[in-house]
């Protein structure tokens, strides 16, 4: 098909499930792909917290220190908190399974919302400051910046489609030449201080620091708190590390934790001894930084494409989470099913693709603007990794593995600590626009509780034990009737009963796309056929569709049937809208035979 085609081009030829290892990656690339989001906020979160403070007063900036210090020490109490995490959750999943094992399920879906959310704003997020960062240095790009910001999102969106494993060498030498450039931004900038080059505008340490209301203070470090987003992503990733991979994902994590708080430091001290102060709507800190240290010369303009490049490259943590998210809350029945089927490059693409679609549109909603979508991002991370600490809490007491007590106390004070940030971070930025996030969470939950509350109806309906009748009907022997389904219920009872009446020769076939599901099938085909032959067709590739073509184009060739009547069950929900939820393989077949000679749709539905 031209569809197949066109899609092989943009995203490589489909891959088999023994593939699937091959795909796991080293630590170095784990480092650029789930690291990238966390490295990526030190472009941003040295000015987040010198804005609110400078609107203030210029010498109010002073602070700006010790709220880096007291960012830098929550980074490491929560490094060492989602180590623990890594060690009791192996399989991934993040904050997401931590709560739902040991809170409840409502207390998972709400981390799961959280994360969610988190992710899509990852997206939004790293896109818009990297234009920010560009347009600095070149003006024009923020004329157009929305505009370019979606044609990005779509084409990471592509790269990821291609597969973990090439997404990985995409994006793992940019990550690598930011650490660089900035590295390299520190030491001249620290070289030119101690030999005097550069004016010391201000002392790195102040004897008196200027009195500054309470809640400022606390406004700033939560605006600073925004430089810890992202560094999660490893807990949740971990089967992608090759083996040993809880291993290498403790190791990887560590060497984020040291790069990501070091560079932190760094930049807000030099931010504060050279006295640079942020500009809103204007030249970024990192920009002005640059400038100071190197001058209006390559490694500036150097700097500034390995920042642009770091922040757009960061909205590849989330399409290394959000996908394996959701399909685990879709395997889980709180999302659509379609949610957690591995695509062709043995990803999870319906996830790649919703989460490009709803980063876009909130790209588009907020102008591309930077500072007006990071008040929504730093709540929703707090409260999943408050739920997370809370989570492995209750683990260490359930289990008392060894050293659990030590796991205890650091979990706690994970847990007690970033608690206390999301209460700050919810009062200090509640008004510019947090409460849109502190809304939105309850909502997904209720949402995704009334998803489950409709697959376990339409299961309950399904699995009634009506469809146990006799099966024994004249038919037709001008035509072959084929019978696709994926599961015996009422509905396909009445399908394979009609195909009956119309055909001697009725073909039941099942597609293999799970082994596991596909014995199961079989067992319970067993009982119930009363000798009726059940084909089962291989899929290597996980497609449905395109097996069940070739199947039928195969059994109209050998049969030498006039026509051939592909009988389709359908289930019918109770309300249009429920309908989305579930597939389309009725409207998918009559669209793919529709130009074939010889081929018949027939949709028996049973309604819910």
């Amino acid at each position: 098909m031209l569809i197949s085609k066109i899609k092989n081009v943009f995203i490589g030829n489909p891959l088999t499930m023994d593939k699937l290892e091959e795909e796991r990656i080293p630590k170095w690339k784990a480092l650029a792909v789930l690291s990238s989001d966390a490295l990526s906020s030190v472009a941003y979160a040295t000015e987040e917290v010198l804005i609110p403070l400078s609107l203030f007063a210029v010498t109010a900036m002073a602070w700006s220190i010790p709220m880096a210090i007291g960012v830098a020490v929550l980074l490491m109490i929560i490094t060492l908190s989602y180590q623990q995490t890594i060690s009791a959750y192996p399989h991934g999943g993040g904050a997401y399974t931590v709560a739902k094992e040991n809170l409840g399920e409502t207390a998972g879906l709400v981390a799961g919302a959280a994360l969610l959310i988190d992710y899509i704003l990852t997206v939004s997020v790293s896109v818009s400051a990297g234009l920010e960062n560009i347009g600095s240095a070149f003006p024009f790009i923020s004329e157009h910046r929305v505009l370019i910001g979606v044609l990005i999102i779509f084409t990471i969106m592509i790269l990821n489609l291609r597969g973990l494993k090439e997404s990985s060498n995409v994006f793992a030498y940019p990550t690598y030449f930011f650490i660089l450039s900035v590295l390299l931004m520190l030491i001249v900038g620290g070289y030119k201080i101690l030999m005097g080059i550069a004016p010391m505008v201000h002392p790195v340490v102040h004897e008196a620091y200027p009195e500054v209301p309470l809640f400022l203070l606390l406004k700033a470090f939560a605006s600073g708190c925004s430089a810890l987003t992202g560094i999660e992503a490893i807990s949740n990733g971990v089967p992608i590390f090759r083996k040993p991979s809880q291993h290498n994902a403790k190791v990887t994590m560590m060497w984020m934790t040291v790069i990501l708080g070091s560079f932190f430091l760094g930049i807000t001290l030099l931010a504060h001894v050279y006295g640079i102060v942020p500009v809103h709507g204007g030249e970024t800190v990192m920009s002005q930084l640059a400038r100071q240290i190197f001058g209006q010369n390559i490694f500036y303009y150097a700097t500034q494409a390995a920042v642009a490049l770091i922040l757009f490259l960061a909205a590849n943590t989330s399409y290394a989470d959000f996908p394996r998210l959701t399909s685990l809350i879709a395997k889980d029945r709180f999302l659509p099913r379609q949610m957690s089927s591995i695509g062709d490059r043995l990803v999870f693409s319906n996830g790649i693709i919703g989460l490009t679609f709803s980063a876009a549109l909130l790209l588009i909603i907020f102008k591309g603007s930077t500072h007006r979508l990071i008040p929504l991002y730093a709540v929703g991370v707090f409260l999943s990794f408050t739920l997370s600490q809370s989570g492995m809490i209750i683990h260490h007491l359930k289990t008392k593995a060894p050293h659990w007590k030590k796991g205890l106390m650091i979990n706690g004070a994970g847990a007690i600590t970033t608690f206390m940030v999301l209460i700050v971070i919810g009062i200090t930025k509640f008004a510019l626009g947090a409460w849109m996030v502190i809304i939105l969470i309850p909502t997904l939950v209720l949402f995704f509780k009334q998803i489950k509350v409709h697959y376990l109806a339409v299961g309950h309906q399904l699995a009634r034990d009506s469809y146990h009748q006799d099966l024994t009907k004249e038919g037709n022997e001008v035509f072959v009737a084929i019978v696709p389904i994926s599961g015996i219920h009422p509905g396909v009872v009445k399908a394979v009963r009609y195909a009956l009446t119309i055909s001697k020769d009725v073909r039941v076939c099942y597609v293999d796309i799970d082994k596991d599901a596909t014995a199961k099938m079989l067992k319970v085909w067993d009982k119930w056929s009363q000798g009726l032959p059940l084909e089962i067709l291989e899929s290597p590739y996980r497609s449905v569709l395109g097996p069940l073509l070739t199947y039928i184009d195969k059994v109209h060739v050998e049969s030498g049937s006039e026509m051939i009547s592909v009988v389709v069950p359908e289930f019918i929900t109770k309300t249009w809208y429920h309908q989305f939820l579930h597939n389309q393989m009725t409207l998918v077949l009559r669209t793919a035979l529709r130009f074939k000679p010889g081929k018949v749709v027939t949709s028996i539905k049973y309604y819910l």
